[in-house]
């Protein structure tokens, strides 16, 4: 059972040899100046990408679905979700961010009021400092609370689902309250409504997701077949990344502060953050002198592999001096503490001016 709403570590391998998703590796050379997080296999899974990397190729219309549970402050394993959405907006996608204030209602009992600031101050705000470009056309965000046509949407799909369904799927129980067992044919809406002819029709749509939210690719792939006939759905298409580890060495997760590295943490508690983080480093110095660290179980090297390094050659250089023990592991979160103070220099010069457009890009975009 994968929970959409748990923090829960997820195995990577079950979930593909349990639910069908497909390694990325396998048509990774298909897609055209793919991203890091595809190349450094952080996009591990899909679901029929290939309808994607058809359309990017041959230059046809295609959606990208990515929303947002506006429930605590964005960190940033949250970062991979806008990477995706720039190069995507690059590649031509007409992009839909669903706030999905309605889930959180229902499933962290955060009021509208306060769901909707969260998405201004600190979600819409960082995805425009990161870099997604909200100036085009073909972006569109809204609220699901405000977007009648999503409900609507979603109160027609519901008349084929059933409550034996909905449990098996999400492990909803006898206590579950009626707006949470609801919330997830919101998000099948979500997902299909760029198909709708208000929209220009059915097209190939991708919502790039934690392995966490497969639950809702699943229902809405099996609705979309469902409907066929009436609305000529194309079955969604998805890509499935992997979370980034916490600061402890457990899930980075918004409830839980000392995983986190926050997007609107200062330059500094950023940068001394990276140097409380779990290492892969040996018992002494002479051990990792001796044996060389261990990289893969590092969530200082994860933070360079993600986010921090760009270059391929430098981060397989970084990745050879600790395997070699040619490098220690103070040395290396020092490094990486800079960066990282760079990094979030640069982005809170420019949290300094997205907030007034985030509000505007909320009060514009409302269906």
């Amino acid at each position: 059972m994968i929970d959409p709403w748990s923090s829960a570590i997820v195995d990577y391998e079950k979930l593909i040899e349990q639910f069908g998703i497909k390694p990325f590796s396998d048509l990774l050379d298909d897609v055209e100046n793919p991203p890091n997080l595809m190349k450094r296999g952080i996009i591990f899974g899909h679901r029929d990408y290939g309808r994607i990397v058809k359309a990017m190729r041959e230059k046809t219309e295609f959606a990208v679905v990515t929303g947002m549970m506006p429930s605590g402050k964005m960190h940033i394993g949250h970062k991979m979700i806008v990477d995706q959405l720039i190069w995507y907006q690059k590649q031509g996608a007409d992009i839909y961010i669903p706030i999905a204030d309605m889930e959180s209602y229902s499933a962290r009992n955060i009021e509208f009021n306060e769901s909707r600031e969260l998405a201004i101050t600190e979600y819409l705000t960082n995805y425009i400092a990161l870099g997604l470009d909200f100036n085009k056309k073909n972006i569109n965000v809204y609220l699901q609370s405000e977007n009648k046509l999503v409900q609507n949407l979603a109160y027609m799909l519901g008349r084929k689902v059933n409550l034996n369904e909905m449990k098996a799927i999400y492990g909803f129980t006898g206590s579950t309250n009626i707006s949470h067992l609801y919330v997830p044919l919101i998000q099948v809406a979500d997902i299909l409504h760029p198909q709708l002819e208000e929209f220009g029709g059915p097209k190939p749509t991708v919502v790039p997701v934690g392995p966490d939210q497969d639950p809702h690719i699943r229902l809405t792939r099996d609705i979309a077949e469902r409907f066929k006939n009436r609305f000529k759905f194309i079955a969604p298409s998805s890509t499935y990344h992997r979370f980034i580890t916490g600061l402890t060495g457990d899930k980075m997760s918004s409830s839980k502060p000392k995983t986190a590295i926050f997007l609107s943490d200062s330059p500094e508690i950023a940068a001394k953050k990276v140097k409380s983080a779990k290492t892969g480093g040996r018992e002494s110095l002479e051990d990792q002198r001796h044996h060389g660290g261990i990289p893969e179980e590092c969530v200082v090297y994860e933070m360079l592999l993600y986010h921090l390094v760009n270059s391929d050659k430098e981060l397989k250089e970084m990745y050879h001096n600790c395997k070699e023990g040619n490098v220690m592991c103070g040395e290396c979160k020092n490094h990486a503490s800079e960066m990282m103070m760079k990094f979030f220099e640069q982005l809170s010069k420019r949290r300094q001016v997205a907030e007034h457009e985030a509000r505007k890009i909320l009060s514009n975009n409302v269906r």
